[in-house]
């Protein structure tokens, strides 16, 4: 049995908007959904969302996603909410304006019931504080399009800077030790008397810095922002950026492009397993046979991005990440749900990474990273103490 003739040209334009808004929402899926709505009473309304739920969500971080879409598509919630609102959880479809208005005008909707085709993001005046403020302070999975145009624009003018390094190389200066040689050098000109003391000092480079951001399906809503955050240190620093899911990508050359719309397309390109499962130890373990004494060198600083959901074995992660952090002067982890009200990281990948790291850090706003900015640009010279 099959879907009423009259409901499928419905289904597929519900499709698309799901589509729209960066669901998995192709031909596959919905011939799926065709078929399991033939198997139910279309009349019963409560049967009818969840089956469509069942063929169109496959991860938890979806679902927000696909009952904004359905209230907008299929049931109109009371006008005097926001047309697409989950109840107790105002959040927006990301559209792009131009699908936007066009979804308006197809569905009959007011430019008022769709809070997400604003003509403003942020809301100039809040509580004494500028949008610019209040926007930096959103967390990254709650951002509408506009939004998150405007955060791309922010983390591209912010000022990262690290901390600079003594090297074994020395330059001449007014103070420090003196230079016997350049000195000895000079005073062959005044028929050998020292007229003048030369003085060198070791001079200062930048930290290199390595980067290693998690693209699997539960960091689908932060990775390309978290991307962007890394074009934008690349363009400034020394930066080697990897990605993973259930392997390891390099990616530096392609955050090089000056154009970062240009290199976020590149890297979908190159990366063939985004919104995959997530193997942190097993990517951990190809970086440190691969890459580690290659990039490593020269007191780098080691970032990783990720949430801590890991379907791989804890104690290879744990050992994996010891042996990173052997060799890094630093070992970071960003978690974007430690900003989350109550969070506490109990998962098993967290819970093995946690005695391993050197600093456990929130990157879910713009704020947390410009945090991480300072504490970059603040690193002792020495390695922090290690128990």
């Amino acid at each position: 049995m099959a879907a009423a003739p009259d409901l499928l040209p419905r289904l597929a334009a519900f499709a698309r908007l799901l589509h729209d808004a960066g669901l998995d929402a192709g031909p596959g899926r919905l011939t799926t959904a065709t078929r399991a709505l033939g198997q139910i009473d279309i009349r019963d309304s409560a049967a009818f969302r969840d089956t469509l739920r069942a063929c169109f969500v496959s991860r938890r971080d979806e679902l927000a996603l696909f009952e904004a879409a359905f209230d907008i598509f299929w049931a109109p919630p009371d006008p005097r909410l926001s047309a697409g609102a989950i109840p107790g959880r105002n959040r927006p479809l990301p559209l792009p304006p131009e699908r936007a208005r066009a979804w308006l005008q197809a569905l009959g909707l007011n430019r008022s019931q769709m809070p997400q085709q604003s003509e403003e993001a942020v809301p100039p005046e809040s509580s004494g504080y500028s949008a610019e403020e209040l926007l930096r302070q959103k967390d990254f999975e709650a951002m509408t399009w506009q939004e998150t145009e405007q955060v791309k624009r922010l983390l591209q003018q912010a000022p990262w800077r690290i901390a600079e390094r003594r090297t074994r190389r020395l330059r001449g200066a007014k103070g420090g030790q003196v230079d016997l040689r350049r000195t000895a050098r000079h005073s062959i000109r005044s028929s050998g008397e020292l007229v003048r003391l030369f003085r060198r000092q070791p001079r200062l480079r930048r930290r290199p810095l390595v980067l290693l951001c998690d693209v699997s399906g539960s960091m689908e809503r932060y990775s390309r922002l978290l991307l962007i955050f890394a074009h934008a240190v690349a363009r400034r620093e020394d930066v080697e950026t990897f990605v993973f899911s259930t392997r390891l990508t390099r990616i530096t050359r392609l955050l090089r492009r000056r154009e970062i719309d240009r290199a976020l397309t590149e890297v979908g390109k190159r990366v063939h397993d985004f919104s995959g499962g997530t193997r942190i130890g097993e990517a951990l373990a190809e970086f440190n046979r691969r890459w580690a004494r290659r990039v490593l060198g020269h007191g780098a600083v080691t970032i990783i991005v990720s949430d801590g959901w890991d379907r791989g074995d804890p104690e290879q992660l744990g050992v994996e990440l010891e042996r990173l952090r052997r060799m890094s002067h630093r070992l970071i982890w960003l978690n974007p749900l430690l900003g989350s009200e109550g969070y506490e990281p109990v998962t098993r990948g967290m819970a093995a990474a946690l005695p391993h790291t050197d600093d456990f850090l929130a990157a879910h706003n713009v704020q947390a990273l410009n945090e991480l900015g300072e504490l970059l640009a603040g690193l002792d010279k020495r390695r922090p103490v290690r128990r």
